[in-house]
């Protein structure tokens, strides 16, 4: 979920520095533009800090979320995330203070005005030691989280057991347990129902916690009989042909003892050589 979170805040930041929220501000702020550019610039570049965060974060190995340390390092720098979208709504709401004052505005300049200039500098003051206290975090991983990492590897059977619990965890949730997946769920179904499905395949691409698995099981659960064979795989980061193969195997022979036992001394040849004549048919 900690990828949410930040994309959520870069999406943000880059909103308020966009072209329409940036021309009003040069309005708002005229007669500090120094200050404003050095504030957006100041935003942007914790914009940028966050996107290497984020894309590293969907890139690294499941089983860094298997420590202290990392989830503490973690928990951090979503704080920075939350606190840094508080910023950018303060910055929009005093961005587009003026303008909504509407026929009232020689009445309240005299009020307003300092007091936006009293909240923008304060404003500029959060951003730049935030920026500092995410260039920190990312000074404490080098130190300290990439040591964690640098250790004991040896833990693909975690990482294979994790993505199979996720996995068998998405499969256990009922259709009333998704929420908003009704059009994309729809389009899957039409999907598999279609006349060109000979050898085909179908991709959910999205940010990991989105309930990609989630809706994938529930259409699988939906689907699978009005097919002649079906089989639900969980393939990791970390994985062998092998174990695929047998896990496929299970799922297609899962009524027939006799094949089932038969295949535990296969090689992978065998196992290969089993699947292929079973879907020839």
């Amino acid at each position: 979920m900690a990828e949410i979170v930040i994309f959520l805040a870069i999406k943000k930041i880059r909103f308020a520095l966009a072209k329409g929220a940036a021309d009003q501000a040069s309005v708002q702020f005229a007669k500090y533009g120094t200050q404003l550019l050095e504030l957006q610039s100041t935003m942007g570049r914790v914009a940028s800090e966050l996107r290497v965060i984020h894309d590293v974060l969907c890139q690294m190995d499941i089983r860094n979320r298997n420590n202290q340390v990392y989830e503490g390092w973690l928990e951090e720098i979503q704080k920075v995330a939350h606190v840094m979208e508080d910023m950018v709504d303060e910055y929009l709401y005093l961005v587009g203070q003026e303008h909504d004052i509407g026929c009232c505005f020689f009445l309240k300049k005299g009020v307003k005005k300092p007091r936006s200039l009293l909240s923008f500098n304060r404003l500029a003051l959060k951003v730049k030691e935030t920026e500092k206290h995410l260039t920190h975090l990312s000074e404490i991983k080098n130190r300290w989280v990439t040591l964690i990492n640098n250790g004991d590897t040896n833990s693909s059977n975690y990482i294979v057991k994790r993505s199979q619990d996720l996995a068998n965890i998405s499969r256990s949730l009922d259709e009333e347990d998704l929420v908003g997946v009704d059009e994309n769920r729809r389009k899957l179904e039409q999907w598999l129902a279609g006349d060109d499905l000979e050898c085909s395949v179908i991709a959910l691409l999205g940010m990991g916690g989105l309930g990609k698995t989630a809706l994938a099981a529930n259409v699988y659960k939906k689907e699978r009989d009005k097919f002649q064979c079906h089989a639900w795989v969980s393939i990791s980061q970390t994985y062998s042909r092998e174990h695929v193969l047998r896990i496929i195997i299970k799922e297609v022979f899962k009524d027939n003892a006799t094949i089932l036992s038969s295949t535990v001394a296969m090689d992978i040849v065998c196992l290969e050589e089993t699947l292929t004549k079973f879907l020839e048919q």
